[in-house]
């Protein structure tokens, strides 16, 4: 599947708008993650406990998202975005969304 976050997939022209599709997942952190990413910036730079609880939380949007367009039909995705929330303090929504559509290569 292709996926771009601009409005339009160059190479290609759009046959089908099927609609926004969007992936989401809620996610908490840890109590070790607080203790490592809590001495981590203390420390100052990179905190990598968190980052790697923030790749996670995207990878499982991007997934949920590229699997919702799939089953509208769709063989892309334009104009793909994230977007996060903290519902409460340390579990946080992230969602990923775009427009699902069918293209097919540009003559």
């Amino acid at each position: 599947m292709l996926i771009v976050t601009t409005n339009e997939a160059p190479g290609y022209r759009v046959v089908k708008t099927l609609g926004m599709a969007r992936g989401i997942t809620v996610r908490s952190r840890n109590v070790i993650s607080d203790a490592v990413g809590g001495l981590q910036s203390m420390l100052g730079g990179r905190v990598g406990a968190y980052v790697k609880l923030a790749e996670t939380s995207r990878a499982e949007a991007y997934d949920e998202l590229i699997q919702h367009a799939r089953s509208m039909g769709a063989n892309a995705i334009l104009a793909m975005r994230y977007d996060a929330n903290e519902i409460m303090p340390g579990i946080t929504e992230v969602l990923a969304y775009g427009t699902a559509v069918v293209i097919e290569p540009a003559s």
